[in-house]
């Protein structure tokens, strides 16, 4: 990619305050604003990182925009990967350029973006999507930013029953899946699957990510599932204010994943101390007992002063 702006070309334009805008670059075009023009001619030709002035003199930073930008601001049919997740399916997925990998729901195409850089020319992206208005917006929003992907095919229907017919048995290398029911595809998932192969989860809550934990590890097919979530916090960078900023980006999903056993076999059960049902049941709670998270238990005289308050506030109202 030219880092040389042409007609075409998608521009990134931060202003005065911080404000972002995104603009495709068209030839005798104008970007307006309260603030005033900026004509497009005055950035064609120019490197991306350049200052160009409206013709107010105020100036705006013109860069060209990362995936991470276009997927934040990009046109929405169905919910998006936030990318501190897709960061997070590309490496514990173990995405590989030449990897032929099968995506099961593509959404507004986020992931679809991701997936197809990481694989490369050589690589092989499957995806199936069940509502044909989605799959249009995900392939327009790929076609917008990255071009035609030749490597790419998109499906119309439900992964369970046209993903071992479009990819075959033992092809794909990796499996990842955003949908509401993933537990439902298990079988058709290992299916696919080259032994030792991996596939990725995204669902939205812990319902969803117990179900398809069991419906895994009931396969038997697969080595047991890890479960992870990630937080993001921005700090605030300002000389010697150096702090967390005041929001964060929290709970967007969980991930699970699991490695495909080998045909016919049986997954070891390896050497660790297991507890009785009884035992796992009191661990689990002295681990969430007050005194285990750090808080200070309620002494039994602050208790019986909190108590005669009460006890007089009602005997005061009663009076």
């Amino acid at each position: 990619m030219s880092e040389i702006f042409a007609v075409g070309d998608k521009v990134q334009l931060t202003g005065p305050k911080g404000r972002m805008n995104s603009i495709t670059l068209v030839e005798g075009a104008r970007f307006g604003s309260h603030k005033g023009d900026i004509h497009h001619d005055d950035i064609i030709g120019k490197p991306s990182g350049s200052v160009i002035k409206n013709h107010n003199g105020d100036e705006y930073l013109a860069m060209k925009p990362l995936l991470a930008d276009y997927v934040l601001a990009m046109p929405r049919g169905a919910a998006i990967v936030y990318p501190k997740d897709a960061g997070q399916i590309l490496v514990e997925g173990d995405i590989f350029p030449g990897a032929v990998v099968a995506e099961a729901g593509v959404g507004s195409g986020a992931l679809s973006s991701y997936l197809l850089r990481a694989v490369g020319e050589k690589g092989k992206l499957f995806s199936f999507e069940l509502r044909e208005e989605f799959a249009e917006i995900a392939q327009a929003n790929v076609r917008n930013f990255i071009g035609e992907a030749k490597n790419w095919k998109v499906t119309l229907g439900a992964f369970q029953e046209q993903a071992v017919k479009t990819i075959g048995k033992a092809k794909a290398d990796r499996v990842v899946l955003d949908m509401l029911a993933p537990w439902d595809c298990i079988q058709e998932v290992a299916t696919v699957l080259k032994p030792g192969g991996l596939v990725i989860v995204y669902v939205a809550t812990v319902t969803q990510l117990s179900r398809t934990a069991e419906a895994i590890k009931a396969h038997g097919g697969f080595t047991d599932a890890s479960a992870w979530e990630s937080l993001v916090r921005p700090w605030h960078l300002e000389g010697l204010a150096v702090r967390p900023e005041h929001r964060m980006i929290g709970h967007t999903g969980f991930l699970l994943s699991a490695r495909r056993l080998a045909p016919d076999t049986v997954l070891p059960q390896f050497k660790q101390r297991r507890a009785s049902k009884a035992e796992h049941t009191s661990e689990d709670m002295e681990i969430w007992l007050p005194e285990a998270m750090g808080q200070r238990p309620v002494s039994e005289k602050k208790l019986r002063k909190t108590v005669r308050k009460l006890t007089q506030e009602v005997n005061d109202r009663q009076n």
